[in-house]
């Protein structure tokens, strides 16, 4: 094998006349009855390779008709101008072709599960099992570049911010984080079990009490939970926490990073600072903690115009400390299938039902329609700032259950609808999130984030009162309706923390058991410090316009937490099990 001059992605009509060497794969093939053509890839681009019966040997010639797709081949040739008119523009070799003199087969390929090329027609089960001829398609080649140079962007940007990369440990105890451990049982220790972590939250917090002032990493992390499209059991977090620093300082530094990575990778100026929105705005107004604001639709609260109304059934909603929200979604009129699958979504979200009403002059059209007087006729043309031939969606519930079947339908619709401006990025923090939620069955409070969360200043009277109404000092920052990333201040005083656990109806006992060698921490001068987690796999997927996380991860699991490649996870021996001292329970192994 010689040493190749160039990649398959950088010959330019300048390059006319060259002598060079490529190395690559059969990624295209076509035979003209002895011309024959390839298209030589790599991960760098795809160059025109052309075999002239007359001017290689036949030995070269033979060899050429024999190749097939995905054959690894080394091409020696001449760069050559394509003919008039025949230039590629969709290729960035497209000016040349290269005259091929030599050419040897490094490898050969059996026949392909699937062709390799971006428009591969083949389920996700079967491009998986072949991760490895997924990985040479042009699109995903483009993915892992990008992956790499977010990653680079957050490295140097970190690093020329005072930052220091510290790797915190895989091998740790188990704490409560919300969802199941992975467990690793100890050979040594028999009986006992480290878990992989499901984010390095106490460890950076550690670092803080170290002194390390700044700290980020770039780590995986590790949650057995059940899966959706933009879930992994292991996935990877740009994790980050910082010393004396009051939190819209700290949002000031991410604001930083954003705009970095926006201007490297698409050319795009933030406006800096990013825009902050409250949690209670963002329910009010879109009825998601995460809204995708690129669909311009907002809810609007009808709640005192039926306060009182002859309309009994939203009238007792109102009464019963329900709310009545509607979303006006224009003059997009519906067919009544299209209206009964938004009502089935409405149902999904614990909705009892899904009304709607069409402004058509003094006559409004619309199942509940009849039931409406001047008094609800006006609050829906004031508030839903409603016209002639718009449509008006009405939930009428629990607040949760109105927000969550409203906005999802927002969102659902919008996109459905072409509503949705994918033509710009919509990136900015919601705050303020509520420090406490009330879980009926437990009856008691629980932490909405985690119990080191510190509570706003501005409601830390709340605690003795009405510690149900505080704020956190909590914050996400959203990008296009979706959380990328989701972080704190932190509680640094063991007065304030004890309180926190005393609410949380966390005896002390208890308290020492799951945090004690953070808690003993707290006791030796902790900082005023926070941080946040970056999900970077997210991030990257919606860089790449990609609709799915495993399209941005090397080699992923299914929805089912399986690795197709690999097998895995897969049964070991009885002899592994013995040293670990673990005898299985057959009758719920599957």
């Amino acid at each position: 094998m010689k040493r190749r001059t160039h990649n398959c992605g950088e010959l330019k009509a300048c390059d006319e006349g060259a002598r060079i060497i490529l190395q690559g794969w059969v990624g295209s093939r076509r035979d003209f009855g002895g011309l024959i053509f390839f298209g030589l890839r790599d991960r760098f681009g795809t160059t025109q390779v052309t075999i002239n019966p007359e001017l290689v040997s036949s030995e070269i010639a033979k060899k050429a008709s024999g190749v097939r797709y995905e054959y690894v081949l080394e091409i020696e040739g001449v760069v050559a101008k394509r003919p008039e008119g025949q230039t590629n523009k969709t290729m960035a070799t497209g000016e040349i072709e290269v005259i091929a003199n030599s050419l040897e087969i490094l490898n050969a390929s059996k026949p392909l599960p699937f062709l390799v090329e971006d428009d591969v027609d083949a389920s996700e089960e079967l491009r998986l099992k072949y991760r490895y001829l997924d990985l040479r398609r042009p699109c995903l080649q483009k993915i892992l570049s990008l992956r790499h140079r977010t990653s680079q962007i957050i490295r140097n940007y970190f690093s020329e911010n005072g930052f220091l990369e510290v790797e915190t440990p895989f091998l740790a105890r188990s704490t409560p984080e919300g969802a199941r451990d992975y467990l690793v049982p100890s050979r040594i220790s028999k009986g006992h079990f480290y878990a992989l972590p499901q984010s390095p939250q106490i460890f950076k917090q550690l670092l803080m009490i170290a002194g390390c002032d700044r700290y980020f990493q770039i780590v995986k992390c590790f949650r057995d939970e059940d899966l959706r499209a933009d879930r992994q059991p292991e996935f990877t977090q740009v994790d980050v926490e910082t010393s004396f620093l009051a939190r819209d300082d700290f949002l000031e530094i991410i604001d930083g990073l954003f705009s970095s990575i926006f201007k490297e990778l698409k050319g795009v100026n933030l406006k800096l600072p990013l825009e902050k929105m409250s949690y209670e705005d963002a329910l009010n107004l879109y009825g998601s903690d995460r809204p995708d604001r690129r669909i311009p639709w907002r809810l609007c609260d009808l709640t005192e115009g039926f306060r009182g109304s002859g309309f009994k059934a939203f009238a007792g909603v109102v009464e019963t400390g329900g709310i009545i929200k509607g979303l006006n979604i224009g003059k997009n009129e519906l067919s009544r299938k299209e209206i009964g699958e938004q009502e089935e979504i409405a149902k999904t979200f614990g909705a009892k039902g899904l009304a709607w009403v069409r402004i058509e002059g003094e006559k409004w059209a619309g199942p509940i329609a009849k039931f409406f007087g001047e008094k609800e006729k006006e609050a829906i043309l004031k508030n839903a700032a409603a016209s002639e031939g718009d449509t008006i969606f009405l939930v009428a519930d629990k607040k949760k259950i109105v927000n969550d079947s409203l906005g999802n339908i927002r969102v659902m619709l919008g996109k459905k609808l072409g509503i949705l401006d994918e033509s710009k990025d919509d990136i900015f923090w919601v705050v303020d999130f509520p420090l406490l939620e009330y879980a009926h069955e437990e009856k008691r409070h629980v932490a909405v984030h985690h119990p080191f969360t510190a509570p706003h200043p501005d409601d830390a009277g709340l605690l003795k009162t009405d510690p149900g109404s505080a704020r956190s000092l909590a914050y996400d920052i959203i990008l296009n309706g979706s959380e990328v990333g989701g972080g704190s201040t932190r509680i640094h005083e063991g007065s304030v923390q004890s309180k926190i656990f005393e609410i949380l109806g966390i005896e002390k006992e208890e308290a020492r058991t799951k945090f004690g060698f953070l808690l003993d921490a707290l006791e030796y001068g902790a900082p005023p410090h926070g941080g946040i987690a970056l999900g970077l796999d997210r991030l990257v997927m919606l860089l790449a316009g990609t609709d799915s996380i495993r399209d941005v991860i090397a080699f992923p699991k299914t929805t089912s937490a399986t690795d197709l490649m690999a097998d895995a996870p897969n049964e070991v021996s009885k002899a592994q099990l013995g040293e670990l001292g673990i005898l299985l329970d057959k009758k719920n192994c599957h």
